[in-house]
């Protein structure tokens, strides 16, 4: 005898919104932290920045605990134009963005030197890599020895180029030299490019790492393409090498500018802006008016910081523009 089935009298429920939803709220609910640290510590410092930058201030709180902060509006930025350190420090920038740009040819270079299947390549690629891996700061002490006049190794090259060796009667050695050994850091002509040189040297690094990455997803294929049509050296690098290398040349020149802009370290290890402030770059030169035992002046400091920002905001902003251009052409 066959057996009814009852009817099933409880209705479907309905999914709730977030059911409906979790794939697309899932990656924000990860995202979440990370965003509130960076509303934390950036966007609200940036817009901070932003309204201190239009008072005048030391610091210093009242007896009752009321900021001493005066309102001038833009004066801080009208001083600005007037600031002779400003300007000294605006171009300083400018000449850190060109020449640090040497960073992503040399970089280039370095890794298709390094793309070899040769015995000890691999020692190489680790001397090469070491510059990337140790502090800035390091790096500056480094060379702030290497440009030393009386035991670096440039006082050592002069010394041994234009030094004569004698002994005196005690005994001891002495230099009688043509000329003063060149003093690269109290120079105000050439301290900007030694401080340079010296941050080029960890970029180059990092560049050459991004390309020997890039150089390894490199289409055998097309290689072989290239070699069947006749193409080698410079033809192969510039018509089948290159365009395959787009993408970490973006990530280089996008980091490169950034570290420019952001070039800090290097100033205060070596020379912490002088002689004279002439090595002074916009970064440092908030830090030294701003917060540095010479400043407490948090509103003029707070300027110098917009200023950089703009300057940063406009390539990054092109950066990102690019960035959706190209995932745009690539749908």
């Amino acid at each position: 005898m066959a057996h009814a089935t009852l009817p099933d009298t409880n209705p479907p429920t309905e999914a709730t919104w977030l059911q409906r939803n979790k794939l697309s709220v899932a990656p924000w609910i990860f995202l979440a932290p990370a965003l509130v640290f960076f509303a934390i510590y950036v966007v609200g410092p940036i817009f901070e920045s932003l309204y201190l930058s239009l008072f005048e201030w030391n610091g210093l709180y009242d007896a009752d605990g009321n900021s001493t902060a005066t309102w001038v509006g833009f004066e801080n930025y009208v001083k600005l134009w007037d600031d002779p350190n400003f300007w000294t420090s605006l171009v300083n920038n400018v000449l850190w963005l060109v020449l640090f740009m040497l960073a992503v040819p040399l970089g280039l270079f370095i890794a298709l030197f390094l793309n070899q299947e040769v015995p000890g390549m691999r020692l190489y690629k680790s001397l090469f890599f070491f510059p990337f891996v140790i502090s800035q700061v390091v790096v500056g002490l480094i060379f702030g020895w290497f440009y030393n006049p009386d035991f670096g190794v440039v006082g050592s090259i002069y010394k041994a180029l234009y030094c004569e060796e004698t002994v005196n009667i005690v005994g001891n050695v002495t230099f009688r030299c043509q000329g003063n050994p060149p003093d690269i850091l109290s120079s105000p002509d050439f301290a900007t490019y030694g401080i340079i040189a010296a941050g080029l040297w960890p970029q180059i690094a990092y560049c050459m790492i991004l390309y020997l990455t890039g150089l390894n997803n490199v289409a055998s294929d097309q290689i072989e393409a290239g070699r069947l049509d006749g193409a080698k050296g410079w033809k192969m690098l510039w018509y089948v090498v290159w365009p395959q290398l787009r993408p970490a040349t973006f990530i280089a020149v996008v980091v490169t500018v950034i570290g420019a802009l952001r070039s800090f370290d290097m100033v205060a290890i070596m020379t912490q802006g002088g002689p004279f402030g002439s090595t002074n770059v916009l970064s440092h030169y908030m830090f030294e008016t701003a917060i540095s035992e010479y400043g407490e002046r948090y509103g003029y400091g707070s300027a110098i910081a917009v200023v950089l920002f703009a300057i940063m905001l406009i390539f990054i902003s092109y950066f990102l523009w690019r960035m959706y251009q190209d995932e745009k052409g690539g749908r």
